[in-house]
């Protein structure tokens, strides 16, 4: 039998049917890491925060990210078939926020968030100072409800030292950001 302390349950399990708010809390108890999604749109960056992003495969290294078809990117990924993906460091709070609102030009993205780039021999955005960085090419896309699912093979990866910036419950984390329930009481 399976045992779920009374604190943890939010309905009995006789009657499970959740509501869009308590999914949505439910999903912020798994921390992420956070990304940007860039591609290259006719010569500028365009690009998008993301943390609905995991692996797939390591043979053939395949990768997913997941998107709202109401987002801007959605029909770039479409038409691009090639996109970055830049694994956001601790320190790179700001850019997240930028390209987490709507869409906005590189250049004030540079100049509000601090969000420089660097292009692959392909012609795709590598911002700068981001943990990890992958060049992808389209594989393939499935639609799942109101997102659509991008799964892309890798084709190149860089990897730099340091420390992730997170995503926990709705807030922008850092490593060591959350103690213990033990020792702090419940968030």
């Amino acid at each position: 039998m399976l045992f779920i302390p009374r604190a943890w349950r939010v309905k009995t399990l006789d009657a499970m049917s959740a509501t869009a708010a308590e999914f949505r809390k439910a999903m912020g108890c798994f921390s992420t890491g956070v990304t940007i999604i860039t591609l290259d749109d006719q010569g500028a960056v365009h690009g998008m925060t993301a943390n609905a992003f995991t692996s797939v495969s390591l043979d053939p290294q395949l990768v997913l990210v997941c998107v709202d078809r109401r987002a801007r990117t959605h029909a770039h990924l479409h038409a691009k078939k090639r996109f970055g993906i830049n694994v956001l460091a601790a320190g790179q709070r700001a850019i997240s926020e930028f390209y987490a609102r709507a869409p906005g030009d590189h250049v004030v993205a540079e100049r509000e968030a601090g969000a420089r780039f660097e292009r692959t021999q392909h012609g795709t955005p590598v911002l700068q100072g981001a943990l990890a960085y992958l060049e992808c090419r389209l594989h393939t896309v499935q639609e799942a409800g109101d997102h659509t699912i991008f799964i892309a093979e890798v084709e190149d990866i860089v990897v730099r030292d340091g420390d992730p910036l997170l995503f926990f419950r709705g807030k922008y984390r850092k490593i060591g950001d959350v103690q213990s329930t033990a020792t702090r009481g419940s968030e």
